[in-house]
């Protein structure tokens, strides 16, 4: 009996570290977006390109300001020999001096260049640079987009698995009555083994059914904490008022939205155009203004200081003139390419519009007709009910109304997810997404 309650004791306190590890956490759909866009991966990845095309940026724009470079040499010579034709005194009867030692040389200079023409290259390097900068902008934004779909759609995983479960673990605690019952009867003869064991087998399914129910919730679950990093243990349960809120104070809201991955595209379209105007700026000379210093000292022979240069460079590659022309078809066929893509992106979003357009109008209308399912259902079920109870229909009439019931109600609760989902699809497709939840991109 001790070793009973010892056993007892120790299943009750398993059973609440369990439920107390377990962290539930209540969510509504804004909020999950919110955590999304700002800690998975995802969006992480999509904010470092944006910083990484903004530094290329930059790198690119200081071509744009004199090079300035400084250097100095040390050397030490070993028996060097020198010949000069300066002299310090050019009258022959002087004796000639003695060897001079040479050991060392000492050189500085500084060099300037500032570019003033290269073919308008530069100029047409920056622009492609600000395009592609802003092109990441829209890809960040775009990107956000498909993260908010992402816990869209998890988010009515997760519902339809959580719905499940409690609807059929009612209707298990139904189908155990429903076994007790017939083998009570089963017992006094009242029903035949043949009967009972219908209602047991209908209970196994039932069972299985839950199994599977859970199974399906627990990882639609893991799915949205890992998206989230939320910690592993954490249970989300979902705020479903919130989001029917969320979805009736938008309905009136007819601001057109435009999809940021076809303003991304546009803009790459933008700096491939600039790529054939840089490939036809090889075509021009290149002109800068140059400019330096020079010291040196050659030890026992000579020294120079404030040895000023400065002057203009020209600089011309002629075989550019055969060469070049490939560069610029080069140019101009990545051009050719981005602008198809954006007229093929233009032609899927309109198909992907007008496709969620219509699943959403269908999944309204399917949600009505389920309403009404799940009235005839239970309407059934009471009938057979009566009915079973009278004589006056048999077992297979009973279970089959019960099932019957159950789908209508699952079918049911999966429509007013598939709404919502079907909603906020439309939404992403229309490129407005995260504007519908009041979720401002910065």
């Amino acid at each position: 009996m001790q070793i009973n309650k010892t056993l007892l004791l120790a299943l009750l306190l398993l059973a609440f570290t369990k439920n107390q590890a377990q962290e539930k956490k209540l969510l509504t759909l804004k909020e999950a977006v919110e955590m999304a866009v700002t800690n998975s991966n995802a969006a992480s990845l999509a904010k470092t390109r944006v910083e990484t095309s903004k530094l290329e940026l930059d790198n690119t724009k200081n071509n744009r300001y004199p090079s300035v470079k400084a250097s100095a040499q040390y050397l030490r010579l070993s028996s060097a020999n020198v010949d000069s034709n300066i002299q310090s005194n050019n009258n022959p009867s002087n004796p000639p001096a003695a060897p001079l030692k040479v050991d060392q040389l000492m050189l500085g200079q500084i060099n300037v260049n500032m570019p003033l023409f290269n073919g308008f290259k530069l100029k047409n390097t920056i622009a492609a640079s600000e395009d592609m900068y802003k092109a990441e902008t829209f890809s960040e934004k775009h990107s956000k987009e498909q993260i908010g779909l992402q816990v869209v759609n998890l988010f009515s995983s997760l519902y339809k698995a959580q719905q499940m479960v409690d609807l059929i673990e009612d209707n298990l605690k139904t189908a155990e009555q429903r076994v007790k019952d017939f083998t009570a009867m089963e017992e006094n003869g009242l029903v035949a083994r043949n009967d009972l064991l219908k209602t047991q087998l209908q209970q196994s399914n039932v069972q299985l059914s839950l199994d599977n129910a859970k199974k399906n919730n627990a990882i639609a679950n893991h799915q949205l904490v890992t998206l989230l990093k939320l910690p592993e243990n954490t249970q989300v349960e979902i705020d479903i008022e919130a989001v029917k809120r969320d979805m009736k104070s938008n309905q009136g809201n007819a601001s057109q939205g435009e999809r940021n991955d076809l303003k991304s595209l546009e803009l790459k379209k933008q700096a491939a155009e600039s790529g054939i105007k840089i490939a036809k700026g090889n075509y021009y000379p290149s002109l800068s203004l140059t400019g330096g210093y020079i010291a040196f000292d050659l030890n026992n022979v000579i020294t120079v200081t404030n040895a000023m240069n400065f002057g203009v460079g020209f600089s011309y590659d002629l075989s550019s003139i055969f060469k070049n022309s490939k560069q610029v078809k080069l140019a101009q066929s990545r051009a050719k390419e981005t602008e198809i893509a954006v007229s093929q992106l233009t032609d899927e979003i309109n198909e992907e519009t007008f496709q969620a357009q219509e699943n959403y109008t269908l999944s309204v209308k399917q949600s009505l007709v389920y309403d009404k399912a799940v009235e005839q259902a239970t309407e059934n079920y009471r009938i057979v009910k009566d009915k079973y109870d009278n004589s006056l229909s048999d077992t297979n009439d009973l279970l089959e109304a019960d099932f019957q019931q159950l789908q209508s109600k699952i079918n049911q609760a999966l429509s007013k997810a598939d709404v919502a989902q079907k909603y906020y699809e439309l939404q992403f497709a229309s490129g407005k997404l995260t504007s519908s939840l009041n979720i401002n991109q910065k």
